[in-house]
């Protein structure tokens, strides 16, 4: 799931990148425009295992949204400050560049965990 502080066409470029692997879909094709995190983390919770790539760093941060999160089975990966800042193609780059691990650190987590993207370590550093 990409979240709604990124854009839709990143979606769709990596659902057509991974198609027949992964499901990659927008946050507003699930849920439109301006749902709540509450909401959305609620119900994807009931859903099961989603991964989550944001750029919403509040969600870290905020208390009930913090603690949705942290009470779900989502794991999330979210963009490091600078890299929220950054182009649209440096975010592809660097989502390319640490996809694998970020599928092997998905595989090796519970629910509620989080993780940053960094803008030039090859590392993810857990929220």
């Amino acid at each position: 799931m990409v979240d709604e502080n990124l854009p839709p066409a990143m979606a769709k470029a990596l659902s057509a990148l991974f198609a027949g692997t992964h499901e990659i879909i927008h946050l507003r094709d699930k849920f439109g425009p301006a749902v709540k995190d509450t909401e959305w983390i609620a119900a994807l919770h009931s859903e099961g295992h989603w991964i989550i790539i944001s750029a919403d760093r509040r969600i870290a941060k905020n208390k009930a949204e913090q603690q949705a999160f942290k009470g779900s089975k989502l794991v999330g990966f979210f963009f490091a400050s600078g890299l929220q800042k950054a182009k649209l193609t440096k975010q592809m780059e660097r989502l390319m560049a640490l996809w694998e691990t970020i599928e092997k650190q998905a595989e090796l987590v519970g629910g509620g965990a989080m993780f940053e993207i960094p803008m030039k370590s090859t590392k993810l550093n857990q929220i």
